[in-house]
């Protein structure tokens, strides 16, 4: 029966809530965990009658697995949705996890570069080989829009705009968005399309994406994060950095410089500006800067 109700979930995950695939494929691990869980610590529970005890009993379960207070918070909302489902669907007449608590987490700061480190890592780009200049391409428009790495891999040919300067961007839960591009960018973009990607072999339904292995498909985003390591050591550059690290980039060198939060919101295409606030945290000689500039008593004693 419990796989009945994760295909209900899955395909409300899908149809109603429009999250993305990992999303959903992370929430579908979250309720078979439990699932795997009730069967084997109470076996013959039905789902109507699990309560907030088995649920606290499952949070005790999976702190004991050790995973990480990040992953069980993840965990805990997967399973606040699956409920939330089976309430739609009238399978449970009350929601077990309404008063479930996840573990209070501290917002990590994210690893970023600075400009110095970013020309040292483009300059570290072999340019002689059709992959390097793929690669130079790829990585300037990454930092150039704020994309993330599903982002980046999924571009399409046909969501580029770069005659009037922008790209369209399917994001998380397949929203779109319309993020202006770079001239550098847009001149690697150009390099790449009209005399790298011409000469790849495309693999059929890969024909509108823009950046292609040497086989003719969209890249992996462990080929990307296999990239930036190779790129990273070989530019000298001793932080730990992953995709990620170039959309952080993008938006601290953008609220560093006094971009506002709101247009930063939306070209990262972030829910809350809640998330997009983190970048004010980044930089303590900035904060210091803007309240020697702007604050009326912040000046010499």
């Amino acid at each position: 029966m419990w796989d009945a109700y994760l295909k209900g979930f899955k395909a409300y995950l899908q149809l109603e809530r429009s999250m993305a695939d990992n999303t959903i494929e992370a929430y579908l691990h979250d309720a078979e965990m439990l699932g795997d869980y009730i069967r084997a610590s109470h076996a013959g529970l039905g789902v109507h009658a699990i309560e907030l005890s088995h649920l606290q009993s499952f949070l005790v379960h999976i702190h004991e697995l050790e995973l990480s207070a990040g992953t069980q918070a993840r965990v805990i909302s997967g399973i606040k949705s699956f409920f939330r489902y089976l309430l739609l669907e009238e399978v449970i007449s009350k929601d077990p996890t309404a008063l479930l608590e996840a573990p209070k987490l501290k917002r990590a700061l994210p690893s970023f570069l600075s400009v110095d480190e970013i020309d040292q890592l483009f300059a570290a780009i072999d340019h002689s080989t059709p992959e390097g200049q793929r690669n130079r391409a790829m990585l300037e428009t990454m930092y150039s829009c704020g994309l993330r790495v599903s982002e980046l891999t999924s571009l399409a040919l046909s969501n580029l705009y770069i005659d009037v300067g922008f790209i369209r961007i399917i994001g998380k839960g397949n929203k779109e968005r319309l993020v202006p591009i770079g001239g550098k960018a847009v001149t690697q973009i150009k390099l790449y399309r009209d005399h790298v990607r011409t000469q790849v072999p495309v693999k059929t339904g890969q024909e509108d994406i823009l950046f292609l292995n040497r086989r003719g498909s969209a890249l992996s985003r462990v080929m990307v994060f296999m990239i930036l390591k190779d790129l990273t050591a070989k530019a000298g550059i001793k932080k730990n950095i992953h995709p990620h690290t170039l959309r952080h980039s993008f938006a601290t060198h953008l609220v560093e410089a006094g971009a506002d939060l709101r247009a930063v919101q939306e070209m990262m295409g972030h829910k809350s500006i809640t998330t997009t606030e983190i970048y004010t945290h980044l930089d303590r000689g900035y904060l210091r800067q803007t309240l020697e500039k702007y604050h009326p008593r912040f000046g010499s004693r």
